[in-house]
């Protein structure tokens, strides 16, 4: 049997969103710029999409542009507020993804800003009261908490984290890539500036994404070039991966209700027989409430090849992971666990689940483990 449990890393090609991006692969080349009526159906094609995008989040097509992905739709909204808008503090936390960490913590080294860490609970939840002290410490600052934790799951709650931003006068960024297409959002009722999204992650392809850029925010360009979205990001336009953005985030919204119903069932199955099958497991971050519900990140017992559990699982045609993809083949662990001060001596395995798992996968999986442990156990004793 296969399973696929690591829909946080990227989900399954939705088969309709695959048949709306086929002619743009083949009948309607166009390039979007060019004039004639093979760029005009094009360009209206990438409008189309970028309209249903915006609908979708209650802001105009204007502050909508399309990148390559999450990672550089963080990029650009975090270096292009702190060189243009004459920021010189930043504010995150230590179990940010990657790409907002590591793009702060260089610009901290290159001495463009000083970089200060709000505090997070045991479980991961961001401490509000001390993101208020930081800003009332330091001159305007630039805010950037993500809105679900791509490793344990945990959600913030973006309107109280804008009020507060707003506040103090912050500029206040989100890597929502987790949430997009998997939660409704009226950012009309957010104070947020910028939030970020990849299509990949709600059942569309891979390669592409976009950035909110709120209007009041006036940045340039981070990438150069031709006059490409407006002006913002030079490079033809991936115009069947912009496309399929659309389609997908049309249809993730379509049927939100039924496969937020059907994913939540799914991953409580798992905990409950988790706990049946491995008394002594735990869960890591927030497991069940106040929680990311495609994301469900477990701590097994201790044992003397730990190390071997995410190969032993794949060689049973089981895929998860311990962590972001992004980091995958690190021996350092994960950067989220450690900042949350988990024993990582024992395993954890992050499983994430979409509109296409089953509880027959999840029985399956369970019962992997259970054999898995059970050996672990009685060769140890």
């Amino acid at each position: 049997m296969k399973v696929y449990f690591d829909n946080a890393a990227t989900t399954q090609l939705d088969k309709e969103v695959f048949n709306e991006m086929l002619p743009f692969m083949t009948e309607y080349f166009g390039n979007p710029s060019s004039i004639h009526s093979y760029g005009r159906k094009t360009r209206a094609a990438i409008e189309g999409s970028r309209k249903l995008v915006a609908k979708s989040l209650n802001v105009s097509p204007s502050e909508i542009f399309f990148t390559s992905g999450g990672t550089e739709a963080d990029n650009m909204a975090i270096k292009c507020s702190i060189h243009d808008l004459g920021i010189k503090h930043a504010i995150t936390t230590r179990i940010e993804h990657h790409a907002v960490l590591h793009t702060l913590q260089k610009l901290e080294q290159e001495g463009v800003i000083k970089l200060s860490f709000v505090n997070t609970t045991a479980i991961g939840h961001v401490d509000l009261v001390h993101l208020e002290k930081l800003l009332e410490d330091n001159e305007r600052s630039f805010v950037s908490l993500m809105h679900a934790n791509n490793e344990i799951g945990n959600l913030l709650s973006l309107e109280k984290v804008g009020e507060i931003c707003s506040k103090f006068n912050a500029v206040f960024h989100s890597d929502t890539v987790q949430t997009i297409g998997h939660y409704a959002m009226d950012l009309q009722k957010i104070k947020i500036h910028f939030i970020t999204a990849a299509a990949h992650k709600f059942h569309g392809p891979k390669g592409v994404g976009f950035l909110y850029v709120s209007a009041d925010m006036k940045i340039k360009p981070m990438i150069n070039g031709g006059g490409q979205e407006r002006n913002m990001r030079g490079g033809t336009e991936n115009l069947y991966g912009i496309i399929g953005l659309g389609k997908a985030l049309e249809i993730a919204l379509r049927d939100l209700d039924q496969h937020q119903n059907h994913i939540v069932a799914i991953k409580n199955y798992m905990v409950e027989q988790l706990k049946i099958a491995i008394p002594t497991i735990e869960f890591n971050g927030s497991c069940q409430d106040n929680c990311l519900y495609t994301v469900l990140n477990v701590r097994f017992p201790h044992t003397d090849n730990a190390e071997m559990l995410l190969f032993n699982l794949d060689i049973a045609g089981i895929a998860a992971s311990g962590g972001s993809a992004c980091t995958s083949g690190s021996d350092i662990g994960s950067h989220v666990l450690r900042g949350i001060g988990c024993d990582v001596t024992r395993p954890s395995v992050r499983f994430s689940f979409s509109k296409y798992s089953n509880k027959e996968e999840v029985d399956y999986t369970v019962a992997k483990l259970k054999e898995l442990f059970s050996f672990a156990v009685s060769v140890k004793a």
